[in-house]
C-alpha cells in the first residue's frame, strides 16, 4: 500500500472546523453554519450531533443569531444580508480564498474583464463571482475558451478557483493566453499549496497503483480532482469512498498495489479506518509518498478569537498534513 503524504485536512478547513467546535464550546449550542462548512459528510454529521446548525440561506437563521461562514467564502451580498437580519457572524472563509476575493476587488476596480477558472455552482466560485459580478466571467475549462468574450484585450486577468486540478487549470490558461496574448497573471497561483501538494504525491504514486481509494465527498471538488489526477498519470483504477465499509472488496481482484489518500476536508480518522481495511485484506506493508512538508497554520478568525481571549479560552489550531500511522512504519 502507498500512503500519500500530505493528505486530508489543510490548513484552512481545520481553522474552519475549530471554528465550529470552538464556538459551540464558547457560546453553547446552537451555532448556525451557512453552506456545509467544509465539504465532508463524516465532518458535518458530527458537527450537528454538537448541535451545529447547518443552512442553505442566509435568511434561514433567526434574527440575532450567530452564523458562521464556511471556508468556500461567501459573496457580499451575503454580508449585507447578514447585516439586515443583525446576525452574529464569524466568517470561517479560508485565508486563501480570500486572498482571491481582495484579487477580483483590486482587479475590478483597475477596470480588468476577470476570467475566473472553475465550476459553475461550486460556492467558492459564487462568492468570488459576487465581489465583482459585473467584471467576472467564468471559464469552466478549456472547452470554453473559444465563447469567452471580453472588452478590452489589453485589460485582461485570470483568477482560479482554488481547489481545481492543477493541469487542467493551466491547460485553460494556455487557452486563454492564445487567445488573448496580453492575458495577465495573478500575483501568485490562486490553486492553493494544499489541492497542488496532494496532486503532486497522487502523480508520484499512480503508475505504480493498481488501484487508487481516495477518501471524501462527492461533493469535494477537490477529492474528486485527486481521483481524475490518479488515472490521468497511470493508475488501473480510482474510486472515491466516504467510509471504509464503501469499498467493494471485488476492487482488489487481480490488485497488488493500493494508493490511498484522501482530499483536504477528511479527517484523518477515516483515513485510518480505509488502511485498518485494506491491512485485513493483506495490504499491510505500507510506504510513504511524501510530496511536500507542510507547516501552514492559520489563525482563528478575529472575532472568535477575541471572544475566546476575553473567556480565558485556548485560541490555537491544530494541524496534521497527514502521515503514516506509527503503527503502520
Amino acid at each position: 500500500m502507498l500512503l500519500a503524504a500530505p493528505r486530508g485536512y489543510c490548513a484552512g478547513v481545520d481553522r474552519a472546523v475549530i471554528t465550529v467546535e470552538k464556538a459551540l464550546e464558547l457560546y453553547g449550542p446552537p451555532v448556525y453554519v451557512r453552506k456545509e462548512i467544509v465539504h465532508n459528510k463524516h465532518v458535518v454529521v458530527t458537527l450537528e450531533k454538537r448541535g451545529a446548525i447547518f443552512v442553505d440561506e442566509t435568511d434561514e437563521v433567526p434574527e440575532g443569531a450567530r452564523v458562521i461562514f464556511s471556508a468556500h467564502g461567501v459573496s457580499p451580498a451575503v454580508h449585507e444580508e447578514a447585516r439586515v437580519l443583525n446576525l452574529r457572524t464569524i466568517d470561517a472563509t479560508c485565508p486563501l480564498v480570500t486572498k482571491v476575493h481582495r484579487e477580483a476587488v483590486r482587479f475590478a476596480d483597475d477596470d480588468y474583464d476577470i476570467l475566473l477558472v472553475g465550476h459553475e455552482g461550486h460556492e467558492e466560485v459564487e462568492g468570488t463571482t459576487g465581489e465583482a459580478p459585473e467584471h467576472i466571467t467564468l471559464v469552466e475549462s478549456p472547452a470554453d475558451v473559444e465563447k469567452v468574450q471580453v472588452r478590452d484585450p489589453a485589460k485582461v486577468v485570470w483568477l482560479s478557483q482554488t481547489t481545481l486540478s492543477v493541469d487542467e487549470t493551466m491547460e485553460t490558461v494556455r487557452r486563454l493566453r492564445e487567445k488573448f496574448p496580453l492575458l495577465q497573471d495573478p500575483p501568485s497561483d490562486d490553486i492553493c499549496y494544499a489541492t497542488q501538494n496532494r496532486q503532486v504525491a497522487v502523480k508520484k504514486m499512480a503508475a505504480e497503483c493498481d488501484l487508487m481509494i481516495v477518501v471524501g465527498s462527492q461533493n469535494s471538488s477537490n477529492s474528486k480532482r485527486l481521483v481524475e489526477v490518479a488515472l490521468e498519470y497511470g493508475t488501473r483504477e480510482g474510486h472515491l469512498v466516504d467510509y471504509a465499509d464503501e469499498i467493494d472488496a471485488a476492487w482488489l481482484d487481480g490488485v497488488t498495489t493500493v494508493g490511498v489518500t484522501s482530499g483536504a476536508s477528511v479527517p484523518e480518522v477515516l483515513v485510518r479506518d480505509v488502511l485498518d481495511w485494506l491491512a485485513e485484506r493483506g495490504f499491510e506493508d505500507v510506504q510513504a509518498v511524501t510530496a511536500a512538508e507542510e507547516s501552514i497554520i492559520f489563525s482563528l478568525p478575529s472575532e472568535l478569537r477575541r471572544d475566546l481571549k476575553a473567556a480565558g479560552h485556548d485560541t490555537k489550531v491544530r494541524y496534521d498534513p497527514g502521515s503514516v500511522p506509527a503503527a503502520l512504519h
